[in-house]
This record gives C-alpha cells, sequence and structure tokens, in this order.
C-alpha cells in the first residue's frame, strides 16, 4: 500500500480555514473594521453593494501598512499583534490569529490600497483566490482601502447558501453596531447601494447607543457601574417597562470585544427577577474589564466566545451590580429594613362593649335537596342573546366567522353549557367525553387559518386603519428591514410610511391594533430568519405573527356565548387538535381515565 497523507497547499489550507473565519459577508467587515481598530483609526467607513455579495470596501484613517506589510498580510498566520504563545495570555488587541485576510483573499478578488504615516507614496496589491498578488506603488490618503469583490466567487456552494439581501445585510448592520458601541470615540458610517445607513459621529456610550436605537432610548437607560478586584463593569441597562418579546438588543462586551457568554447573560437577567414580564428580554449594554491574564478569548475562530477564570464570581458580582443599579432608579423593588413591619391596629375606644360573634343555623338545610327547574332557568332567556364581545379582539371571534353556532346551542335553557378554570382553560363535554381546551391555543388556530383562508386575512378586506399614525421605536437597521419589505407587508395587511424619524405603523390586520409594538417585533424575527424569499413560506410565518399578536389574552374571563363561539369555530378547523406551532390545544378525558384517577 502507497503513501496516501500528503501535505495540503497553501490555497487549499486558506478555503478550508475560511469555512471557520468566513461564514458570510458580515464576518469579513467585523474582521476588516477589528484591523482599522487596531491600526489605531479614529475615522471607519464602510461600504457594501447588494449586502456584501458584490462588494464590501472598508476605509480608515489609521497608521497604514509599509509595502512589504501589505504583500506579508495576506500570508496564512502572519500577524503584527503576537510574537511568542505567552502574548496570548494579554491580548489587547481585536485581532491576533493572522488568519483573516489569508481566508478572505482564498474566496475573493481583493484589492488593498494603503499609505503609511509620512510616506509620499502608498501601496496598491490585488489578489485572486489567493493567487501571490501584483504590488505597485499608488497615490492614496494615509490609512487602509480594503475592497473585497464577489464573495464566495470560486466556491459556488458557499455563495448559495447565503440568506437574502435583507437578511446579510442586517448581520452587516449588527456587526458594524457592535463595534460601535464598543468604540464610541471612533466615527463610523455604514452605506448600502449608495445610501447611509449609519453616521455615527464619535462621543460618549449613552450618545453612541442613543444615535443607533433612538432618542427614545435616552429615558430608558439604567447606568450600571462597579470596580472590584475581579472585575470592573460599566453600562447600562434597560428599564423593565421597555423590555420587549424578541431578543436582539443585548450586548455583553468584554475588553472591548463583543462576546456571547450564556452564564453572564443569565446573571443579567436574574437581577430583574421579579420586575420583568415572562418572557420579556431587557435592553443592556455592559463592558466588563478583565484582566487579560484571566481571560481566554482564543477559543473561537469568530473570537466571539469567551472563558473567564473566575466566572461565579464575575456571574455574582454582576447580578449585583445590575441589581443595585436598578434599585437605586427605583425601577426594582428594594426592601427598607427601618421600616416597622408589624401590623397597626388601631385601639379601641373605652366605651365600646366587645360581644362574642353569634353563629347563624339553619336547621332546615339540606345539601342533596335540588331546587327546582324553574327557579334555576328562571333567569334565563328563551331566544338567543346577541353576542356581546369584551373588545376588538374578541368581537373577532364571530364577525369574521362563516362557522354558524348551532341553534341548539343558543337556544338552550339548561345550565350553563360550558364553564372555565383559572380564566384559561374551557371544560366542556363533547361525544360524551370531558374535554379541556387551552382557550389562548384555540383563538389562535382560529386566527391562523382564517388569515390563511383565500380572500380572507390578507390585504385591505382585513386591513384595519389606525385613527393615528403609530411611531415605531426601532433601530436603523430594523426599521431598513421593514421599509424593505414594505410592499410585501402592505399586502398582508401591515400598511407602514417612512417618516423622517424611523417608520410609522398606517394600518394592521384586524385584530391586532391592541398589540403592535409585540407584532412589529415578531415581524423583524420573521425577517431575520432567512427564509423570507419563500412566498407560501413567508404568508403562513406572517399569518401566524398574526394570530399570536391577536389572540386572546393567556388568561381571560369569557362569557357563554364566548366560549360558545370558541368551541364551535375551534372544531371547524381543519387542524383543530394544535396550534400554528404543533402545542396541543385541548385535552380529551373518556370515562375510562377518569375513573382510573379515583382508582
Amino acid at each position: 500500500m502507497g503513501d496516501c497523507i500528503v501535505q495540503l497547499s497553501e490555497h487549499v489550507s486558506n478555503q478550508i480555514a475560511a469555512g471557520e473565519v468566513v461564514g458570510r459577508p458580515a464576518s469579513v467587515v467585523k474582521e476588516l473594521i477589528e484591523n482599522s481598530v487596531d491600526a489605531g483609526a479614529t475615522e471607519i467607513t464602510v461600504v457594501v453593494v447588494d449586502a456584501g455579495r458584490t462588494l464590501m470596501q472598508v476605509v480608515d484613517n489609521g497608521k497604514g501598512m509599509s509595502e512589504e506589510d501589505a504583500q506579508m498580510c495576506f500570508k496564512r498566520h502572519a500577524t503584527s499583534k503576537i510574537n511568542s504563545a505567552d502574548d496570548l495570555r494579554s491580548l489587547v488587541t481585536m485581532g491576533f490569529r493572522g488568519e483573516a485576510l489569508a481566508s478572505i483573499s482564498a474566496v475573493s478578488y481583493i484589492e488593498l490600497k494603503t499609505r503609511e504615516t509620512g510616506a509620499e507614496m502608498g501601496t496598491k496589491v490585488t489578489l485572486s483566490g489567493s493567487d501571490t498578488g501584483d504590488s505597485e506603488p499608488v497615490a492614496c490618503p494615509k490609512g487602509t482601502q480594503f475592497a473585497i469583490k464577489n464573495l464566495f466567487f470560486n466556491v459556488p456552494a458557499r455563495r448559495n447558501f447565503l440568506k437574502s439581501d435583507q437578511v446579510e445585510l442586517r448581520h452587516i448592520i449588527d456587526e458594524v453596531q457592535r463595534l460601535a458601541m464598543a468604540h464610541p470615540g471612533l466615527s463610523f458610517r455604514l452605506q448600502s447601494n449608495g445610501s447611509d445607513l449609519l453616521n455615527l459621529r464619535p462621543g460618549t456610550l449613552r450618545q453612541r447607543i442613543v444615535a443607533i436605537f433612538g432618542s427614545k432610548h435616552d429615558e430608558r437607560l439604567v447606568p450600571v457601574d462597579e470596580t472590584t478586584d475581579v472585575v470592573k463593569i460599566t453600562g447600562f441597562v434597560g428599564k423593565p417597562s421597555f423590555a420587549r418579546k424578541s431578543r436582539g438588543e443585548q450586548f455583553l462586551f468584554v475588553n472591548g470585544r463583543f462576546i456571547k457568554h450564556p452564564l453572564m447573560h443569565k446573571a443579567i437577567l436574574s437581577a430583574y427577577d421579579g420586575v420583568l414580564s415572562p418572557r420579556h428580554f431587557p435592553f443592556y449594554t455592559v463592558f466588563l474589564e478583565v484582566d487579560p491574564n484571566r481571560l481566554d478569548v482564543n477559543i473561537h475562530p469568530t473570537k466571539v466566545e469567551a472563558k473567564f477564570e473566575e466566572d461565579q464570581a464575575i456571574f455574582a458580582i454582576l447580578r449585583s451590580t445590575v441589581k443595585r443599579g436598578l434599585g437605586k432608579h427605583n425601577v426594582a423593588p428594594s426592601l427598607d429594613f427601618d421600616t416597622e413591619l408589624s401590623i397597626s391596629i388601631a385601639p379601641l375606644p373605652s366605651t365600646k362593649i366587645v360581644s362574642a360573634p353569634q353563629v347563624s343555623i339553619n336547621p332546615d338545610y339540606n345539601p342533596f335537596k335540588s331546587t327546582s327547574r324553574a327557579a334555576s332557568t328562571s333567569g334565563l332567556r328563551k331566544e338567543p342573546k346577541p353576542i356581546e364581545f369584551g373588545g376588538t379582539l374578541e368581537q373577532e371571534l364571530i364577525e369574521t366567522s362563516t362557522y354558524e353556532i348551532p341553534l341548539e346551542v343558543l337556544e338552550s335553557t339548561e345550565a350553563p353549557k360550558y364553564f372555565q378554570i383559572l380564566n384559561r382553560y374551557i371544560v366542556a363535554s363533547r361525544e360524551g367525553n370531558l374535554v379541556m381546551i387551552d382557550a389562548r391555543r384555540a383563538h389562535t388556530r382560529i386566527l391562523f387559518e382564517q388569515y390563511l383562508e383565500d380572500g380572507k386575512g390578507f390585504g385591505d378586506t382585513t386591513s384595519q386603519k389606525l385613527l393615528f399614525p403609530e411611531p415605531m421605536d426601532l433601530s436603523q437597521a430594523d426599521t431598513i428591514l421593514l421599509v424593505e419589505a414594505s410592499d410585501i407587508l402592505s399586502k398582508n395587511g401591515l400598511v407602514l410610511e417612512r417618516v423622517e424619524c424611523g417608520v410609522e405603523i398606517v394600518s394592521v390586520p384586524t385584530g391586532v391594533a391592541g398589540n403592535i409594538q409585540d407584532c412589529i417585533d415578531s415581524v423583524l424575527e420573521v425577517l431575520r430568519d432567512g427564509t423570507w424569499s419563500d412566498e407560501e413560506g413567508r404568508r403562513e410565518k406572517l399569518a401566524k405573527v398574526w394570530a399570536k399578536s391577536g389572540a386572546i389574552p393567556k388568561t381571560k374571563k369569557l362569557s357563554d356565548e364566548e366560549m360558545s363561539a370558541m368551541i364551535g369555530r375551534l372544531f371547524s378547523c381543519e387542524s383543530p387538535a394544535t396550534d400554528p406551532w404543533g402545542r396541543s390545544v385541548f385535552a380529551t378525558f373518556d370515562a375510562q381515565s377518569i375513573d382510573d384517577i379515583f382508582g
């Protein structure tokens, strides 16, 4: 058997490495901006065309590179950040591996222009798919300009796996925003297809947050600040009342680097215990400063993970710091130990005569004696009563229904046919079995199928125009996503208009007017998930959003008529057993299962 192990060429190994480092256009933007920051740039401009597929350009005013460095930077594991393994223990730069540019050059066309401070001429280097590259003198401003063209041109399978332009652009915006928050003293500008998306001037962290997420965030920020021997904590957290059901506004930085750390995320959320609504997520931008010798950031190619030597201690300090910050600003409950907790009872007047309580007994009372049918039904009407609902959401249950409630249900003079427990579950009898129905899930299933029904649920026929346009509190990135999808959204009942400060909602699908912010948050989640270009999938996802936003609350007291209507419409659905997410809507208990409970 001959030798079968060979050493891969540098070109092939670079393409393999690109799979780790360059996942999408946003990865390229991130790596190039980090290099600009390390180069001491104070102004960074990012230009993308077609969400980075066609062009990504990063221009900075940093210290630039010499001709030799301009050629060497594309070599794998060539870096100016470290010289030995010991340097990994004291990293203070954003990049350090020397893999990024080699990986990017392996899957794209690159044009680099750079000039050092004090040099009369700069250097231009062009590469295509990790070739040796050509170098020539060029006149250019001080700093560095990278132009990355036709990403994954030589790896078509990778290019095909890219998501829609909206999704890829959103990832780019996210990366720029994170780096901009990590470095509020630097100027950042982002352009897409010739339009400015972000134009951030240097300032404080608070000013940077407001510039990115809108002026309304200013009043929602609570500062946190703590310095210990283990960690220094600074930044801002959001007031609980402004928390949202969707994630996306949670930012944790360690030594100026954005990371994802579930344990520290849990520490911040646990500080909100008792003041945060269930399944809501608060805004936070928190910075941790830790001794580099007690931190390992070299555990993931994209450097978004980190290991703390004293993670449990940092967890406790972080949780305490956030909790104290919320308490100082009166947005979290606090205990006043100087307050007397005993019950204050006023003394009785001296003239008051105290007598023992008297017990009244009815000797004729018999709990097994039934009342007459006439007495039990005297308050019920013989004619069907018009169904009146407590609000728009419940009214939709009947007004838009094609299901006719059986006459015998409305005309019944028996004792109430259905009843509700915990203001959530409807208990009914059906075909000799006991049925328990989750009312919210049932309503969600009803609305979901209604929105999917041909000729209903979408377009002007079910669009409800708001009395006053509703301004949305959104970041620039989310505003862009909504505007780009506005034509499709309007065909599905959600009409918005672009205004100077962002967007305003003009019309919404019928039934969701009382829950617009949560509805928009859910729509944004759909826009980000990468399946927006699939028309059928998009319609189903939007139907889920409308149904979830328009359904009754989890606990709501329903009238007999509302319960009758709910049950009637549920069992006329195509799939009454589950809600749109596959969760059970009702449970059935037959006589045998009930007997088994009692043995």
